[in-house]
């Protein structure tokens, strides 16, 4: 089953955000309405399900197994296994993946959450699109069919007969049908642009009502030092400070459910000079420079944060 939606809600989606709103911590009473009434039934059903799913060791190993070699090449950096355990995500949930681009971590939950799963992919707004320096007037409208095309595109990823969908952050369903959301270093830019439009407040917002009452949220970011100055870790050098992207999700309802050390490069220790882009795979600042690259490559790729967090209910 095949489904995307870049700029409208539908009718049944936008009744669903008055349903949460209704919901929501900051308001104990559910309207006593009978929508209201099946909506809360449904997400009870779905949570009890949720709670007898587990990860899969075996079927991950399969999936992995089964990744290109260009994929693989990344499997000790970003250990996918580990961080999908970590997160709990199991064959058959409802996962939502932001900023999937070309489908690294997708080409692994889509055959790994299977026939009874669902992978919701979400994109940036365009008009968050529009403040990076590269955004022509051609991207932007590439942008509009953005959702369609990767959909098309996910399905060849997998033989699993798995619903496909894709939003903008701005038109994700608030119906609370997910069972978990990740960010993989998806927060940065976020981040970074937050002044101008709020753009990782609203993102964080949306997911909070996108999930069950006990939704996970998992989050893979490139740290830098909780001390680090706060103007340089705001996302534009690709580096958060832990204590403020918890603060983040605390201040949007979500309560820290665990850390990891699972991606931690302890050798990527960044000054105010430095960007994660720097370091492999990028390497961008080192092309012309081979003692400089050289230095780069031991290093690794980037020192980042494995938070789980959890959407109380």
């Amino acid at each position: 089953m095949i489904r995307s939606h870049y700029f409208k809600v539908s009718l049944s989606a936008l009744a669903c955000m008055t349903l949460i709103a209704a919901c929501s911590p900051a308001d104990g009473d559910v309207a006593d309405t009978t929508d209201a009434g099946v909506a809360e039934v449904a997400v009870e059903t779905q949570t009890a399900d949720v709670a007898t799913m587990t990860f899969d060791a075996d079927a991950m190993t399969a999936v992995l197994n089964a990744q290109d070699d260009t994929a693989k090449a990344r499997f000790n950096a970003r250990n996918p296994g580990e961080t999908l355990q970590f997160f709990g995500i199991a064959p058959g949930m409802a996962v939502g993946d932001a900023l999937p681009g070309g489908g690294w971590y997708s080409k692994i939950l889509l055959p790994y959450l299977g026939d009874e799963g669902r992978m919701v992919a979400v994109d940036y707004t365009i008009p968050m699109w529009g403040e990076f320096g590269f955004a022509t007037e051609e991207f932007l409208a590439s942008k509009e069919t953005w959702a369609d095309e990767w959909v098309t595109t996910a399905r060849g990823w997998t033989d699993a007969d798995i619903d496909i969908e894709a939003y903008t952050f701005e038109t994700l369903p608030q119906d609370g049908s997910l069972d978990a959301f990740l960010f993989i270093r998806a927060l940065h830019n976020l981040s970074r642009f937050n002044a101008e439009g709020n753009y990782m407040t609203d993102a964080l917002t949306a997911v909070y009502g996108s999930l069950i009452p006990g939704g996970v949220v998992g989050v893979v970011q490139h740290a830098g030092p909780d001390d680090a100055d706060a103007a340089w870790a705001n996302g534009s050098n690709g580096y958060l400070r832990k204590p403020d992207v918890i603060a983040a999700f605390e201040a949007a309802g979500f309560v820290l459910d665990g850390e990891s050390d699972i991606n931690a490069n302890p050798n990527d220790m960044p000054t105010t000079d430095d960007m994660v882009w720097r370091l492999p795979p990028t390497l961008g600042t080192s092309n012309d420079n081979p003692e400089l690259r050289a230095e780069m490559e031991a290093i690794g790729e980037t020192n980042r944060m494995t938070l789980k967090f959890r959407k109380p209910g």
